[in-house]
């Protein structure tokens, strides 16, 4: 390798050390980017009418303002409802099912080995929660400023995405720029299909969360738990956070389910379980596999590599981060290099 060579590496090291001494903040601003391509389609949609950018942008905003408050009034107040109630009943409900699950014990089904255990009442229970309050409230200070720098960050992904929504072709144009001008046009086609396979992506989750609330929905509503609707459309918005959303979203029937009958809680989760492996396993691969040709063996280790990399934010972006590199892989790197390396040959 010439001098000149080296010093290429030398910079592209350097850069890249840079880089990830920023990668939080450089997957804040593609949180942005993902934001407001979702946006910038509904705009789009709006301009077909005859209006102005800027009028559709306001549009588009106000209509996901609306469509938020509805969702929080549909979903919260039931639950703010239910919430106080479950407080009450808690201690009954537990009592409820410790005295269950301690005649299971005595008396076990054939199937079921003995077990040597019992489980603590209201008072012992409670007894054994003051030391986990003192130290839950002795780490209040450190929940406190986490909340705060969440919340920074969501303000600006959330102003970035703005400013991005209000002049994309600015930033688009900048972005191109730092590549050589003879691949220019190419980065900008490549740019194009990166927005087509994220907005196809958008889809896919679209439809597998749809599948998700449909599926729940309907088990709730044999079992006979109240609220259906409002469980059903959480299950469905929590489908859009990968693994964590899932597991949260059974918490709210399972509280409800408990108020009613123990057996129920137990199988809820069981039906819950069921419908995310449906999901995970078979109706999101099909999906997701036509929507952007992800194979899912490369989804799950995506999702592995950029969790243990990028930690949790790393884990709710990784599908989109693979649907982009995955993109740039495919054009750059194999059509672009190393197809016409064997043509050449």
């Amino acid at each position: 390798m010439k001098l000149t060579d080296w010093i290429g590496l030398l910079c592209l090291i350097i850069a890249l050390i840079i880089l990830w001494q920023f990668r939080q903040i450089l997957l804040l601003l593609f949180t942005s980017v993902v934001f407001s391509i979702a946006i910038n389609s509904l705009v789009r949609r709006i301009q077909r009418f005859g209006l102005k950018r800027g009028v559709a942008v306001l549009l588009s905003l106000a209509l996901i303002v609306f469509m938020g408050v509805v969702l929080i009034s549909l979903v919260l107040p039931p639950f703010l409802d239910q919430f106080q109630e479950l407080i009450k009943l808690v201690p009954i409900g537990y009592d409820k099912l410790r005295i269950w699950v301690n005649q299971l014990i005595e008396n076990p089904p054939t199937w079921l080995p003995k077990l040597d255990i019992e489980l603590p009442n209201v008072t012992q229970l409670a007894q054994q929660f003051g030391p986990l309050a003192q130290k839950l409230l002795g780490n209040f200070f450190a929940f406190f400023s986490n909340s705060i720098a969440n919340f920074l960050q969501f303000l600006l992904v959330l102003i970035f995405a703005l400013m991005l929504l209000a002049d994309p072709q600015s930033y688009r144009q900048g972005f191109v720029r730092l590549f050589p001008s003879f691949y220019r046009h190419r980065a900008d086609f490549i740019l194009s299909k990166c927005e087509t396979t994220l907005l196809q992506w958008m889809g896919g989750i679209v439809i597998t969360s749809a599948f998700v609330a449909f599926l729940s929905g309907v088990g709730l509503l044999i079992l006979g738990i109240p609220f259906v609707f409002a469980h059903a459309l959480l299950a469905g918005m929590f489908n859009f956070v990968p693994n964590i959303g899932p597991t949260a979203s059974v918490i709210f029937p399972v509280a409800v389910a408990l108020l009613d009958a123990p057996w129920k809680a137990l199988v809820v989760i069981i039906l819950y379980v069921i419908i995310q492996n449906l999901e995970s396993y078979w109706f999101s691969p099909l999906v997701m596999q036509k929507q952007v040709d992800l194979l899912p063996a490369i989804t799950l280790t995506a999702q592995i590599f950029f969790a243990t990399f990028f930690g949790v934010l790393g884990l709710v972006l990784a599908l989109p981060l693979t649907v982009v590199s995955k993109t740039w892989i495919e054009e750059l790197l194999l059509n672009d290099l190393f197809d016409k390396w064997g043509a050449e040959e």
